[in-house]
């Protein structure tokens, strides 16, 4: 398996995606902010295709989209989580404008379909490096946040009492969120994000509620998937992003039993 670059790559890539999904995805359930994250998911296929509508790479305008998104959700501050149909609107809506992007360039079906899905096979080292370049500054960013953060998700009204902003606390963490999504798209595309964000952190709750621990839990499910997914992939040739769904259900579920 090893023998094939595009293999090594495609370990490298979903390591690197993997473990940080698994840490800000802890910090978004914690928040409950999980569909938040999944509109961010939807407003990235909006920029990506509209990158490729004006001949720029695609990951380039998820980043954009996606960072711009979360700047304008974390402006809510804490009343984000009671603005389900707001947020779900603009989903909708984005997702209408990334169809319509494409409708003037019907060529790109393929590129379509891994946007949608992922294509962690696909992974060049162009793409590889700006991968590590989003993780590394995401996770320092929620490294200089994290105190802050967790006193705004745990108790919003004495972290504002002390004098500590709630909206730049949310803005900040968004825009972590809006980069994790943006790299989780590679892997397993805008429509499973859910997958590597939520699935392993949400396990990882239902096992401790001590933060060092459940951190950990939940980057080591994350990893655990993404690489047994691609493993399966290859020896099987069923899709990445099929198995590392179906092995993010099992997680969630066994850690669902460990917890009864």
């Amino acid at each position: 398996m090893f023998e094939y670059d595009f293999m090594i790559n495609a370990f490298a890539a979903s390591g690197i995606v993997a473990v940080l999904a698994g840490i800000v995805g802890y910090f978004l359930v914690m928040r409950g902010q999980t569909f938040a994250g999944h509109a961010l998911s939807h407003v990235g296929f909006t920029g990506a295709t509209g990158a490729v509508l004006i001949g720029i790479s695609p990951i380039w305008g998820m980043i954009g989209f996606t960072v711009a998104a979360g700047v304008g959700m974390g402006a809510l501050g804490e009343k984000l989580a009671g603005r389900d149909v707001a947020i779900g609107v603009i989903l909708s809506l984005s997702l209408g404008f990334g169809l319509l992007f494409l409708h003037f360039f019907t060529a790109y079906a393929t590129q379509v379909t891994a946007l949608l899905f992922g294509n962690v096979l696909g992974v060049n080292p162009e793409t590889l490096a700006v991968l590590a370049g989003i993780g590394a500054v995401s996770l320092i960013a929620l490294g200089a946040i994290m105190r802050p953060l967790m006193f705004a998700s745990l108790q919003p009204e004495l972290a504002e009492a002390k004098g500590v902003s709630l909206r730049l606390v949310s803005v900040l963490f968004l825009i972590i969120a809006a980069l994790t999504v943006a790299a989780c798209t590679q892997i397993v595309g805008v429509l499973l994000v859910f997958t590597l964000m939520v699935g392993p952190a949400a396990a990882a709750q239902n096992l401790s509620t001590r933060l060092s621990l459940g951190l950990l839990l939940a980057a080591l499910f994350a990893l655990a998937q993404a690489w047994l997914g691609v493993t399966l992939a290859f020896y099987t040739d069923w899709p990445t992003s099929f198995w590392i769904t179906a092995l993010a259900a099992v997680v969630y579920g066994l850690s669902l039993l460990a917890r009864r």
